[in-house]
């Protein structure tokens, strides 16, 4: 029998892992050009996030964000658009990173993001009701307690058609592309399918 494990304890960005550990405690390796694995020091987290999901050159610029089990938030790596600009962020209880995006859900089901505003995936100021959140590397998703589906940001391959999806249950954002699982097992996709 397989044990089952509390979702988000581990990362995946572009060149770097990252794993929470049973303690508590959270592990990194990879590319660290940024810092983005400087996370000997978290102590009681809850979940990790790793950021850069982004085919670009540049894919050494990332970050790690880590919610506390304070419902606080850490993060390391790379800053440039505020990213990692997240200490003030209080009664967290999910976190997503994407390319530049650092997105918390608060238990209010409200959501809160920094970081590269360019296309518009930050703006999530005006959404509540939400359960859930990922961060894509230009667009940011939201599932609803209803099981509907909110997205902001840049939408060239339709990524963020996802108003007409009901009855979802997780959700999930790649680069170009953001993934629903339906309540009845099946699945729903948009975006890029190159």
């Amino acid at each position: 029998m397989v044990k089952r494990r509390p979702k988000d304890t581990i990362a995946a960005g572009r060149r770097h892992t990252v794993g929470l550990k049973s303690d508590g405690t959270v592990t990194a390796v990879g590319d660290n050009k940024y810092g983005q694995c400087d996370v000997s020091g978290w102590r009681d987290m809850a979940a990790v996030a790793a950021g850069n999901v982004h085919m670009a050159t540049n894919t050494g610029n990332a970050h790690t964000i880590g919610l506390k089990s304070d419902s606080t938030v850490a993060a390391v790596g790379w800053n440039k658009h505020d990213q990692c600009d997240v200490n003030d962020w209080r009664d967290i209880v999910a976190v997503a990173a994407g390319w530049r995006l650092s997105v918390g859900l608060k238990s209010d089901g409200t959501v809160v993001a920094v970081g590269r505003n360019n296309e518009g995936q930050c703006n999530v100021s005006g959404w509540h009701d939400m359960v859930a959140i990922a961060a894509g590397d230009w667009h940011t998703i939201g599932l609803k307690w209803d099981g509907t589906v909110a997205a902001v940001g840049n939408n060239r391959y339709g990524q963020c058609n996802v108003s007409g999806w009901r009855g979802i249950v997780a959700i999930a954002a790649g680069d170009w592309h953001t993934i629903g699982l339906k309540w009845d097992g099946t699945v729903a996709a948009v975006g890029w399918n190159k």
